[in-house]
Formats: structure tokens, sequence, C-alpha cells
């Protein structure tokens, strides 16, 4: 077996996307079925987003630790990438250990960034 793809099952697939895509700057690389179904991109990552059933989206947990799944993205420049993803909106929740923040995407799914020389 190898890793595939993650599945993201969320309320609006375009506001999804603009946070994946323009946020965190994942790359579209197929879009599928009007719209519906976008394919995305980071380094050797596979992110699918997908419509939810509507009970299927959940606002997530309100911390971290208790979230269930979560995506954690590596960076080597972990100021400059915060700080850039900052100016693009980004809100930082909180924080799971020094120098590891944390925060949602629109439909509540956590995701930390990580510089893991340090982690």
């Amino acid at each position: 077996m190898r890793f595939g793809h993650v599945e993201l099952f969320v309320r609006d697939v375009v506001a999804a996307r603009a946070f994946w895509e323009g946020v965190l700057g994942f790359e579209v690389t197929d879009v599928q079925h009007g719209g519906r179904i976008v394919w995305m991109r980071l380094g050797d990552a596979q992110v699918l987003l997908r419509p939810a059933v509507a009970a299927a989206v959940r606002d997530g947990a309100a911390r971290y630790g208790t979230s269930g799944p979560a995506i954690v993205l590596y960076t080597d420049d972990h100021a400059g990438t915060l700080e850039r993803l900052r100016a693009g909106g980004l809100v930082v929740e909180g924080d799971d250990g020094p120098g590891c923040p944390v925060f949602r995407d629109p439909d509540g799914h956590w995701i930390q960034l990580v510089d893991p020389r340090h982690a």
C-alpha cells in the first residue's frame, strides 16, 4: 500500500478552495463535476475537497487536542510562513506546544503549522 490523498468534506467548495488555495497556498490540480470536486496539491500531498451531506460536516472540536483527525503542515521558515498566512487572513486559535500554532479551515478542520526541526 501507499498513501493516496486526504478527502475533506466541506459545506461550501468555493469557500474551502479559497482558503486552501488563497491562504495556505495549495495548488489546484483539477476541478471536476462542474466545480463540485477540487483536487489540490502541496508538495507530494494531495487534498480532495468535496461537498458533504449537511449532517456530515461538523464545526470541529473547540480545542485542537480534542478534535479527532488534524492536518499538520511543515515549514522550514516558521516565522515567515506564519506571517504570510496571517497576512492572507488566517486566524491562529492557539498553540499545541511552543511554536506549533493551530487554526481551522472554514469547515472546522484543525490544522497545525510545525517546523519539523524543532517539533
